[in-house]
């Protein structure tokens, strides 16, 4: 139970107290990666109130008109209380007052405003909601929101666009190290040229990989082992999706070597490092078209031979399909042997028809995606690396796809 509220002091978080540290209103983007540039009709505060914070994380509210503080929202009547820890590149430190100020790093700011009073939770305890946390106007950012990825080396294969692109700059935005795996260089460096014009202190990198040849994934991995760093997520997101039957150099179908045979021997050859950087994980982009599938031949026999069809036997559609259950079900496999020694694997559906190049190889496919992809959501895979490490997977639109 709460006591009475607390003491009134005059403009200790406001505006004018941000004016007088050296915030200008256009310098607010030093609050960007707090989600503070965010607003919420609903709390929004009548004129002369103040949203704080106590050092334990309460919420209170102080009326600068009649010169007292209370715990309700004076809008919505709720009481709120701070949920997470400080986004990632501030640090709390207390005045010559006892008073609590934070430091933003990255950005060389000092603010009284807390920054995590721009994601607050309502105080329920006793009362269960039925509402999800995360829906579809949901991003990547919402979810990192507050993370702290330091110190974290992430890979993520295709990472130059769609929800490649979207994973690795969410997590680069929080701190992480990314590695961008890509075979097209010239589009890995330009989403990694976004990626530093949104926040010149990312870490990123982008190293060649072209899951079509087994040779380029071990040049891959000698590389990464080469720069001696931890590796704590490897996301395997790349596909290929559509397009003529070939094979590749490896004289395997194009399809099933690019989307899983590649992804399983890159685990392979990177598994030590996974278990040198526990916790650690493996996230395997897959797909609920694993469903539509079978791996039987006419006479209802299993086949392994149709993961990797002959020119006759080869439906795009279905090819694709299959490569997607071979990734369910080597992350599951993956995921029984490797957990007892601190590595986690998990498969993840990315939405239908999302934004990305799978459907660049053929015309019906962009048509399709063209007409069905607004009503649709895309995905990317975050986690927040703090302590309780957990893995969050969610059908999430980038900004970029909000703002339309």
């Amino acid at each position: 139970m709460l006591p009475a509220c607390m003491p009134y002091h005059p403009f200790r978080g406001s505006a004018d107290c941000r004016s007088f540290l050296g915030f200008q209103m256009s310098d607010m983007a030093a609050l960007k990666y707090a989600g503070l540039d965010d607003t919420d009709s609903e709390d929004e505060l009548p004129p002369g109130w103040e949203e704080r914070s106590t050092k334990d994380g309460w919420v209170y509210f102080a009326n600068h008109v009649d010169e007292k503080t209370q715990w309700e929202h004076p809008k919505t009547g709720k009481r709120k209380r701070i949920a997470g820890d400080l986004p990632y590149g501030w640090e709390q430190e207390t005045d010559d007052n006892g008073q609590t100020y934070f430091v933003d790093h990255l950005n060389k700011r000092t603010t009284y405003l807390d920054p995590r009073l721009a994601f607050t939770v309502d105080d329920q305890p006793m009362k269960m909601s039925t509402r999800q946390k995360y829906d579809g106007n949901t991003t990547a950012m919402d979810i990192l929101q507050g993370c702290d990825l330091s110190g974290k080396v992430v890979i993520v294969t295709g990472a130059n666009t769609g929800i490649g692109f979207e994973t690795a700059r969410s997590v680069a935005l929080h701190g992480a190290t990314v590695i961008m795996a890509c075979r097209n260089l010239q589009k890995a460096n330009e989403a990694k040229r976004q990626i530093l014009d949104e926040w010149h202190k990312a870490k990123v990198e982008v190293m060649i990989l072209d899951l079509a040849s087994f040779r380029s994934v071990e040049n891959f991995a000698d590389a990464f082992k080469s720069k001696n760093l931890p590796l704590h997520v490897l996301i395997c997101n790349a596909a290929w999706m559509g397009g003529s039957w070939q094979l590749t150099e490896d004289n395997f179908e194009w399809t099933f070597q690019v989307n899983h045979l590649s992804h399983v021997y890159l685990v392979s050859l990177l598994q030590d490092d996974l278990r040198h950087s526990i916790p650690s994980r493996v996230v395997v982009v897959s797909s609920e078209s694993h469903r539509f599938t079978d791996i039987k031949d006419s006479s209802g026999k299993l086949d392994l031979g149709l993961l990797s069809p002959s020119k006759k036997d080869y439906w795009a559609m279905l090819a694709y399909n299959r490569s997607k259950l071979c990734n369910v079900l080597f992350s599951q496999e993956l995921n029984r042997r490797l957990s007892p020694h601190g590595v986690t694997s998990n498969s993840v559906h990315p939405g239908n028809m999302m934004y990305s190049s799978l459907p660049r190889n053929w015309w019906g496919y962009r048509l399709l995606f063209s007409l069905v992809r607004p009503f649709t959501k895309s995905m990317t895979s975050v986690f927040p690396a703090g302590g309780e490490e957990k893995l969050f997977f969610y059908p999430l639109p980038s900004p970029s796809f909000l703002s339309r």
